[in-house]
């Protein structure tokens, strides 16, 4: 409603996109069929691009830190995931946060989803520049894409 009210920094500095988990529940509800999580996505992603996203958003935060972990290697290495967010915050809060998560961290590591050795570079894709001249490519396809509606 804000968007047909012409409410345009209001939608795009709202938290409200930011706040989707992708969980489609909205899509397969809606009885105009309309794709709103891609809309979230997509408005998030604008207000981004225009700087105008919500100020100290942790899930805009998470995702950036997740995209950075990705595109180093090919895959996630969820160790230094991790550890980056439990300590985003400070080294006190982050050991703090780490005590209260060993459990978790322990049956990462029984289930073979993370392994201390991960500190070393941890695990990848075979072929590195392959993905990363794939990501270029998105890269110019979304840039000549967006280029176009402007």
């Amino acid at each position: 409603m804000m968007i047909r009210a012409n409410k345009r920094d209001e939608v795009l500095s709202s938290t409200s996109m930011w706040m989707c988990t992708s969980c489609y529940n909205c899509v397969a509800r809606c009885p105009r069929g309309l794709p709103i999580t891609h809309i979230m996505h997509g408005l998030a992603h604008y207000g981004k691009r225009m700087g105008m996203k919500p100020k100290n958003q942790p899930t805009e935060k998470f995702g950036q830190m997740f995209w950075d972990n990705l595109i180093k290697k090919g895959r996630v290495n969820e160790l230094k995931l991790g550890l980056g967010l439990y300590f985003k915050d400070g080294f006190a809060e982050g050991v703090k946060v780490s005590m209260g998560k060993q459990k978790l961290g322990l049956n990462m590591m029984k289930a073979k989803r993370m392994s201390p050795m991960e500190m070393l570079g941890g695990h990848g894709v075979k072929d590195l520049s392959g993905f990363h001249a794939m990501l270029k490519k998105a890269e110019e396809l979304e840039a000549a894409r967006v280029g176009t509606r402007h």
